[in-house]
This record gives structure tokens, C-alpha cells and sequence, in this order.
């Protein structure tokens, strides 16, 4: 599995992607509900029927076919679309949000997966070396070269070793089963990352003209301005025409019915909900500002993390390793010879093993800076492609 694999899979389940796209299908929809005209009304009338004399049954009684159709006036319903229209919009950009925060998601647990790999082969190899010096110091005991110390000495490094390598290989499976469960995919897993290891590799990250975070909020702002706006428009009275024809009885006259309503606002002049979505306005526009400040700052933070990360990566992946690496080769081959005590083997082996944990936890703390700042600029494609 690669990191592409394991973005795409996880856009592809993740819930929040899922309602997020839901979402905009439903403002899809609205953008169509919103610009439909208000249904008509058919109505059937009878009058002066089922009484006595002359007006028993149905054979004396006035019967009435009228059809109502009811007038918006004010541009309530290009009011409407505009709402739909702002909140599809706001939809849109809601999804590429989360859709941002998926891959940034995805893209950790898929680097901690990586790095937790090249802890458990760090701890394995400190406990391969450690039983081998072991190994070694029994040998020397037997031979009557070194004392007895040495051997419980270096069965105590071996120990610690296997203690060291059981927690890396615990961490292992946690951040696979994390992966696994992100991505749908079944265990073991295998992954692909030949960039984890490289400080230098230029990520894929573009340069994003606005925070998709904040081109969202100013979104939700233009959609709280429509609401405004409709509901300054619904306060005005809507009329209702209606024409039809009746029928006097058994006789054959007819005569038109004509007429016209409109609501009287006594009771609920509209004035609260217009209260109600300038509130909603103004709390948008709150919301804008805090989202746009915390962005700002966050984007700043994060291409400082990324530099400051990538310039210790760098240092613990160059000279110290390698002087590390060195050092312990020279150790391991001087106590093989007799030349060196156990207690210098012991230090270069301990030095290498540190220092190789710190250029995979400074790896590992560079490529999750280099997430964080696609997030923020709201990249929704993998950051390193294999």
C-alpha cells in the first residue's frame, strides 16, 4: 500500500467525507426545491344540502368547482434561490474542507504506521546486536578472558533489548490496525514509502491562494446574508386568486366565482425571524474572522514546523548517523579482538541505537509538518508521490 492508496481509500469511507457529500446533494436539491412556484388549489364546494324540505339531499344544494393559485409578491422566490444557491456553494466548499482534513488524516496514520516500522527494525536490530554481544561475553567468560560480569552485564542490555522490542513491535500493531481501519483495508498490512527515509524530497504541496477553512466560513457568511434578505422578503403578504364556477341546484344556470385573499400579519408579522437570521448573520461573520485569524496563525506555525523539522532531519539523518554507525562498528570489532572493554561496546551500541531512534522520530516529525501545512492549504491529493 501506498500513501496514494491509502488517501484514496480513506475519501472514500471516511464518514465525515461521506456526509459532507451527502450534504451537497441535498443543497443540490434545494437549489431545484427553491426555484418551483407554490402549488395550486382545486376545491370542491357543496351548499345547502342534506337539510329538510327543499334541501334534503343533494338535489337543491349550490355546488361550487373553484381553483386557487397563490401569488408571491416581493421576490420571495428569487430570494430563495439565492439562499439555495449560497448554500450549495457553502456545500462545496465544505466538502473540499473535509476532504482536506480526510487526506491530513489518512496521511498521518499512514506516516506513524511507516515509522513505527522503522522502530521496530531499529529495536530489533539494537536486540539482535545485544544477543550477539551476549553471546560474545559467555564466549570470553568460558575462555577465562573477561570476568563474570561481563556476561550478566551484557545479559542485562539483552533483556532491556527484548523489552524495547516488544514495546516497538506492540506500537507496530496499533498503528497498522489504525491504518487498517481508516483505510478498509485488512491485515497485515504491507507498505510502501520509499520518501520516509529522504529529508530532501520535495513534497506536493500547493500554494493556496485562501484557506479552504476560511473560503468555507466567508461561504457560510454570503448564505446568512441570503437568509437576511429572504426573510426581510417574506414579511410582505402573499395574495391568493381564485376563480371557479357553481351550479344553483337541478337548474342549468352557472355563475363565475371569482376572489382574493391575503393574510392579515396581526400575530406573526415576521419581525422575529428576521431578528432570528440577522443574529445568524452576525455570528457567521464572527465565526469568519476566528476561523480567518486561527488559519493565519496555524499557516504560520506550520511552515516554521516544517523548516525547523526538515533542518534537524537532516542533521540527524547526515554526519551524526553516520559517526554513530562508524563508532559502533569500530567497538564491535576492537571487544571481538580483545582490544576494547565491554563498557565501550555497550555505549556505541547504546549511541547507535539512540541515535537512530532520533533520525526516525525527526523523519517521522518533518513528513507529519509537511501534512499539516497541506491540510492548511487545503490540498486534497497525496503529499509524496511513489
Amino acid at each position: 500500500m501506498t500513501l496514494a492508496d491509502a488517501v484514496a481509500k480513506a475519501q472514500q469511507r471516511a464518514p465525515a467525507q461521506q456526509a459532507a457529500d451527502a450534504a451537497l446533494r441535498a443543497a443540490e436539491a434545494n437549489t431545484q426545491v427553491a426555484a418551483q412556484l407554490p402549488n395550486p388549489s382545486l376545491s370542491y364546494e357543496a351548499e345547502n344540502v342534506m337539510g329538510s324540505g327543499r334541501y334534503a339531499g343533494f338535489g337543491g344544494g349550490e355546488r361550487t368547482l373553484s381553483l386557487s393559485v397563490p401569488l408571491e409578491l416581493g421576490g420571495k422566490r428569487e430570494a430563495r434561490r439565492k439562499v439555495a444557491s449560497a448554500e450549495r456553494e457553502a456545500a462545496v466548499l465544505t466538502v473540499a474542507a473535509t476532504r482536506a482534513d480526510v487526506t491530513q488524516r489518512a496521511t498521518e496514520a499512514f506516516i506513524a504506521a511507516v515509522g513505527a516500522a522503522h522502530r521496530a527494525e531499529v529495536a530489533r536490530s539494537g536486540y539482535d546486536l545485544a544477543a550477539k554481544a551476549a553471546h560474545a561475553a559467555g564466549e570470553r567468560v568460558r575462555a577465562g578472558k573477561a570476568s563474570p560480569i561481563e556476561e550478566q552485564r551484557a545479559d542485562v542490555v539483552q533483556i532491556n533489548a527484548q523489552v524495547k522490542l516488544d514495546k516497538a513491535e506492540r506500537a507496530l500493531g496499533v498503528a497498522h490496525a489504525i491504518l487498517a481501519r481508516i483505510t478498509g483495508s485488512s491485515l497485515p498490512l504491507s507498505l510502501a514509502a520509499s520518501w520516509f527515509e529522504s529529508s530532501d524530497l520535495m513534497p506536493v504541496i500547493p500554494a493556496a491562494a485562501q484557506s479552504p477553512f476560511v473560503a468555507a466560513a466567508q461561504a457560510q457568511v454570503l448564505a446568512a446574508n441570503a437568509r437576511v434578505d429572504a426573510a426581510r422578503r417574506d414579511r410582505i403578504p402573499d395574495l391568493t386568486l381564485t376563480a371557479g364556477t357553481r351550479r344553483y341546484g337541478d337548474s342549468p344556470d352557472r355563475a363565475a366565482v371569482v376572489g382574493i385573499s391575503i393574510p392579515l400579519p396581526l400575530f406573526n408579522p415576521g419581525a422575529a425571524a428576521l431578528g432570528k437570521s440577522r443574529a445568524d448573520y452576525e455570528r457567521a461573520l464572527a465565526e469568519r474572522d476566528a476561523v480567518a485569524e486561527e488559519a493565519n496563525d496555524d499557516l504560520l506555525r506550520a511552515e516554521t514546523e516544517v523548516a525547523d523539522a526538515a533542518a534537524l532531519a537532516r542533521a540527524a539523518t547526515g554526519p551524526a548517523l553516520a559517526a554513530s554507525q562508524e563508532a559502533a562498528r569500530i567497538a564491535r570489532i576492537g571487544y571481538a579482538e580483545g582490544k576494547f572493554p565491554q563498557l565501550e561496546l555497550i555505549d556505541a551500541e547504546r549511541s547507535l541505537a539512540e541515535t537512530r531512534e532520533v533520525a526516525v522520530d525527526a523523519l517521522s516529525a518533518l513528513h507529519l509538518a509537511r501534512a499539516r501545512l497541506a491540510r492548511l492549504r487545503g490540498s486534497t491529493t497525496p503529499i509524496y508521490k511513489d
